[in-house]
Protein backbone atom coordinates (compact mmCIF):
# COMPACT_ATOMS: atom_id res chain seq x y z
CA UNK A 1 0.00 0.00 0.00
CA UNK A 2 1.15 3.52 -0.76
CA UNK A 3 1.11 6.31 1.80
CA UNK A 4 -2.00 7.72 0.13
CA UNK A 5 -3.73 4.36 0.34
CA UNK A 6 -2.81 3.98 4.00
CA UNK A 7 -4.24 7.45 4.64
CA UNK A 8 -7.47 6.25 3.04
CA UNK A 9 -7.91 3.27 5.33
CA UNK A 10 -10.81 3.46 7.76
CA UNK A 11 -10.23 3.12 11.51
CA UNK A 12 -11.84 -0.32 11.34
CA UNK A 13 -9.41 -1.42 8.64
CA UNK A 14 -6.44 -0.03 10.57
CA UNK A 15 -7.58 -1.85 13.70
CA UNK A 16 -7.69 -5.08 11.67
CA UNK A 17 -4.02 -4.91 10.69
CA UNK A 18 -1.83 -7.57 12.26
CA UNK A 19 1.21 -6.67 14.33
CA UNK A 20 3.40 -8.01 11.50
CA UNK A 21 1.70 -5.66 9.04
CA UNK A 22 2.03 -2.75 11.48
CA UNK A 23 5.71 -3.46 12.01
CA UNK A 24 6.21 -3.60 8.26
CA UNK A 25 4.86 -0.11 7.57
CA UNK A 26 7.48 2.37 6.40
CA UNK A 27 7.89 5.65 8.30
CA UNK A 28 6.19 7.43 5.40
CA UNK A 29 3.16 5.19 5.67
CA UNK A 30 3.05 5.53 9.46
CA UNK A 31 3.15 9.30 9.12
CA UNK A 32 0.19 9.06 6.72
CA UNK A 33 -2.12 7.63 9.39
CA UNK A 34 -4.83 9.96 10.65
CA UNK A 35 -4.89 10.78 14.37
CA UNK A 36 -8.15 8.83 14.59
CA UNK A 37 -6.35 5.83 13.07
CA UNK A 38 -3.63 6.08 15.71
CA UNK A 39 -6.31 6.21 18.41
CA UNK A 40 -7.86 3.07 16.92
CA UNK A 41 -4.63 1.05 17.25
CA UNK A 42 -4.69 -1.54 20.01
CA UNK A 43 -2.04 -1.79 22.70
CA UNK A 44 -0.67 -4.85 20.90
CA UNK A 45 -0.36 -2.94 17.63
CA UNK A 46 1.28 0.02 19.39
CA UNK A 47 3.76 -2.34 20.99
CA UNK A 48 4.72 -3.63 17.55
CA UNK A 49 5.85 -0.19 16.35
CA UNK A 50 9.59 0.36 16.24
CA UNK A 51 11.29 3.41 17.74
CA UNK A 52 11.88 4.68 14.21
CA UNK A 53 8.18 4.37 13.35
CA UNK A 54 7.15 6.14 16.56
CA UNK A 55 9.64 8.93 15.90
CA UNK A 56 7.88 9.48 12.55
CA UNK A 57 4.54 10.26 14.19
CA UNK A 58 3.54 13.91 14.30
CA UNK A 59 2.56 15.65 17.54
CA UNK A 60 -1.06 15.59 16.33
CA UNK A 61 -0.92 11.82 15.79
CA UNK A 62 0.61 11.25 19.23
CA UNK A 63 -2.05 13.39 20.89
CA UNK A 64 -4.55 10.95 19.40
CA UNK A 65 -2.93 7.99 21.17
CA UNK A 66 -4.89 6.67 24.13
CA UNK A 67 -3.27 6.62 27.57
CA UNK A 68 -3.53 2.83 27.73
CA UNK A 69 -1.53 2.63 24.49
CA UNK A 70 1.13 5.05 25.73
CA UNK A 71 1.53 2.92 28.85
CA UNK A 72 2.73 -0.10 26.82
CA UNK A 73 5.60 1.73 25.15
CA UNK A 74 8.95 0.28 26.15
CA UNK A 75 11.74 2.42 27.54
CA UNK A 76 13.49 2.12 24.16
CA UNK A 77 10.38 3.41 22.37
CA UNK A 78 9.98 6.23 24.89
CA UNK A 79 13.59 7.35 24.55
CA UNK A 80 13.14 7.36 20.78
CA UNK A 81 10.54 10.13 20.96
CA UNK A 82 11.75 13.65 20.28
CA UNK A 83 11.38 16.45 22.83
CA UNK A 84 8.91 18.09 20.42
CA UNK A 85 6.76 14.95 20.38
CA UNK A 86 6.73 14.73 24.18
CA UNK A 87 6.03 18.44 24.43
CA UNK A 88 2.97 17.92 22.24
CA UNK A 89 1.36 15.34 24.54
CA UNK A 90 -1.55 16.41 26.69
CA UNK A 91 -1.09 16.76 30.45
CA UNK A 92 -3.37 13.72 30.84
CA UNK A 93 -1.15 11.62 28.58
CA UNK A 94 2.00 12.67 30.42
CA UNK A 95 0.33 11.94 33.74
CA UNK A 96 -0.45 8.42 32.51
CA UNK A 97 3.17 7.49 31.77
CA UNK A 98 4.50 4.75 34.03
CA UNK A 99 7.28 5.45 36.52
CA UNK A 100 9.56 3.20 34.45
CA UNK A 101 8.86 5.28 31.36
CA UNK A 102 9.40 8.56 33.22
CA UNK A 103 12.70 7.35 34.66
CA UNK A 104 13.84 6.42 31.13
CA UNK A 105 13.38 9.93 29.71
CA UNK A 106 16.56 11.72 28.70
CA UNK A 107 17.30 15.12 30.20
CA UNK A 108 16.73 16.72 26.78
CA UNK A 109 13.24 15.17 26.71
CA UNK A 110 12.48 16.39 30.24
CA UNK A 111 13.44 19.94 29.30
CA UNK A 112 11.01 19.72 26.37
CA UNK A 113 8.02 19.26 28.68
CA UNK A 114 5.81 22.31 29.14
CA UNK A 115 5.11 23.77 32.57
CA UNK A 116 1.55 22.47 32.26
CA UNK A 117 2.83 18.95 31.60
CA UNK A 118 5.24 19.12 34.55
CA UNK A 119 2.40 20.35 36.75
CA UNK A 120 0.39 17.33 35.59
CA UNK A 121 2.98 14.81 36.79
CA UNK A 122 1.87 12.74 39.76
CA UNK A 123 3.88 12.63 42.98
CA UNK A 124 4.76 9.02 42.13
CA UNK A 125 6.15 10.12 38.77
CA UNK A 126 8.07 12.97 40.43
CA UNK A 127 9.56 10.49 42.86
CA UNK A 128 10.67 8.28 39.95
CA UNK A 129 12.79 11.02 38.38
CA UNK A 130 16.53 10.63 38.82
CA UNK A 131 18.53 13.43 40.44
CA UNK A 132 20.02 14.12 36.98
CA UNK A 133 16.55 14.52 35.48
CA UNK A 134 15.42 16.79 38.30
CA UNK A 135 18.61 18.80 37.95
CA UNK A 136 17.75 19.35 34.29
CA UNK A 137 14.40 21.02 34.99
CA UNK A 138 14.24 24.68 34.04
CA UNK A 139 13.32 27.38 36.57
CA UNK A 140 9.90 27.69 34.90
CA UNK A 141 9.32 23.94 35.14
CA UNK A 142 10.32 23.96 38.82
CA UNK A 143 7.71 26.63 39.52
CA UNK A 144 5.15 24.31 37.91
CA UNK A 145 5.51 21.82 40.76
CA UNK A 146 2.98 22.08 43.57
CA UNK A 147 3.81 21.75 47.27
CA UNK A 148 2.83 18.07 47.26
CA UNK A 149 5.31 17.44 44.43
CA UNK A 150 8.03 19.34 46.31
CA UNK A 151 7.36 17.28 49.43
CA UNK A 152 7.64 14.11 47.33
CA UNK A 153 11.20 14.93 46.29
CA UNK A 154 13.80 12.72 47.95
CA UNK A 155 16.88 14.11 49.69
CA UNK A 156 18.94 12.86 46.73
CA UNK A 157 16.74 14.75 44.28
CA UNK A 158 16.84 17.94 46.36
CA UNK A 159 20.59 17.65 46.73
CA UNK A 160 20.86 17.50 42.95
CA UNK A 161 19.08 20.82 42.44
CA UNK A 162 21.18 23.70 41.19
CA UNK A 163 21.32 27.00 43.07
CA UNK A 164 19.32 28.56 40.23
CA UNK A 165 16.56 25.97 40.63
CA UNK A 166 16.40 26.44 44.40
CA UNK A 167 16.29 30.21 43.98
CA UNK A 168 13.37 29.79 41.55
CA UNK A 169 11.16 28.11 44.16
CA UNK A 170 8.29 30.18 45.47
CA UNK A 171 7.86 30.77 49.20
CA UNK A 172 4.90 28.37 49.10
CA UNK A 173 7.05 25.67 47.50
CA UNK A 174 9.82 26.26 50.06
CA UNK A 175 7.37 25.52 52.88
CA UNK A 176 6.63 22.24 51.11
CA UNK A 177 10.22 21.06 51.56
CA UNK A 178 10.58 18.49 54.31
CA UNK A 179 13.13 19.19 57.04
CA UNK A 180 15.26 16.26 55.91
CA UNK A 181 15.38 17.77 52.42
CA UNK A 182 16.29 21.22 53.72
CA UNK A 183 19.15 19.68 55.67
CA UNK A 184 20.89 18.51 52.48
CA UNK A 185 21.01 21.95 50.88
CA UNK A 186 24.58 23.10 50.47
CA UNK A 187 25.86 26.42 51.76
CA UNK A 188 25.90 27.66 48.16
CA UNK A 189 22.24 26.73 47.74
CA UNK A 190 21.38 28.35 51.09
CA UNK A 191 23.17 31.61 50.27
CA UNK A 192 21.38 31.69 46.91
CA UNK A 193 17.96 31.90 48.56
CA UNK A 194 16.12 35.20 48.49
CA UNK A 195 15.33 36.80 51.85
CA UNK A 196 11.63 36.23 51.15
CA UNK A 197 12.28 32.50 50.71
CA UNK A 198 14.13 32.30 54.02
CA UNK A 199 11.57 34.41 55.91
CA UNK A 200 8.82 32.20 54.47
CA UNK A 201 10.12 29.03 56.16
CA UNK A 202 8.07 27.75 59.06
CA UNK A 203 9.54 27.45 62.55
CA UNK A 204 10.00 23.69 62.25
CA UNK A 205 12.07 24.17 59.12
CA UNK A 206 14.14 26.95 60.69
CA UNK A 207 14.83 24.82 63.74
CA UNK A 208 15.96 21.96 61.48
CA UNK A 209 18.64 23.96 59.65
CA UNK A 210 22.13 22.70 60.37
CA UNK A 211 24.66 24.92 62.13
CA UNK A 212 26.65 25.04 58.88
CA UNK A 213 23.60 26.25 56.96
CA UNK A 214 22.77 28.90 59.58
CA UNK A 215 26.37 30.13 59.53
CA UNK A 216 26.14 30.43 55.73
CA UNK A 217 23.18 32.82 55.85
CA UNK A 218 24.00 36.32 54.68
CA UNK A 219 23.37 39.34 56.88
CA UNK A 220 20.51 40.27 54.55
CA UNK A 221 18.92 36.84 54.97
CA UNK A 222 19.31 36.95 58.75
CA UNK A 223 17.91 40.48 58.83
CA UNK A 224 14.81 39.23 57.06
CA UNK A 225 14.01 36.57 59.67
CA UNK A 226 10.78 37.11 61.55
CA UNK A 227 10.79 37.30 65.34
CA UNK A 228 9.00 33.96 65.41
CA UNK A 229 11.76 32.38 63.33
CA UNK A 230 14.48 33.88 65.51
CA UNK A 231 12.74 32.46 68.58
CA UNK A 232 12.71 29.04 66.88
CA UNK A 233 16.49 28.93 66.54
CA UNK A 234 18.15 26.48 68.90
CA UNK A 235 21.02 27.45 71.17
CA UNK A 236 23.32 25.37 68.95
CA UNK A 237 22.23 27.25 65.87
Amino acid sequence: LTASQVAGLSTTQVAALTTTQIAGLSVTRVAALESTDVAALSTTQIGALSSTQLAALTTTQLRGMETTDLAVLTTTQIRGLTSAQLGGLTATQVGALTTTQVAALATSQIVGLTTTQVAGLTTTQIGALTSTQVGGLTAAQMRGLNTTDIAALSTTQVGGLTSTQVAALTTTQMVGLETTDLAVLTTTQIRGLASSQVSGLNTTQVGALTTTQVAALTSTQVGGLTTTQVAALTTTQ
